[in-house]
């Protein structure tokens, strides 16, 4: 990558992704970011979310909901 860009460090060690990466990489508030190392480098990498549909037949309540969304987030971060 060619057109490196210069950021800083928070006291909270939050760092803030330059709008021109954001846009070309269609990262938008509330993604999930893989990050990791590769020697000596931070890789940061735009988790994609498929989001699945499924029919069931019969209605929900609300803990089956919540217990199909946290697998779900679970399946997406793999």
């Amino acid at each position: 990558m060619n057109t490196m860009k210069i950021i800083k460090v928070t006291r909270n060690y939050q760092i803030t992704i330059p709008v021109e990466i954001r846009d070309k990489l269609g990262i938008k508030e509330g993604d999930y970011l893989k990050v990791g190392l590769e020697g000596n480098k931070i890789v940061i990498v735009k988790l994609e979310q498929k989001r699945k549909t499924i029919k069931l037949g019969k209605s929900l309540d609300v803990e089956e909901i919540e217990e199909s969304i946290e697998r779900g987030m679970k399946e997406c971060m793999r």
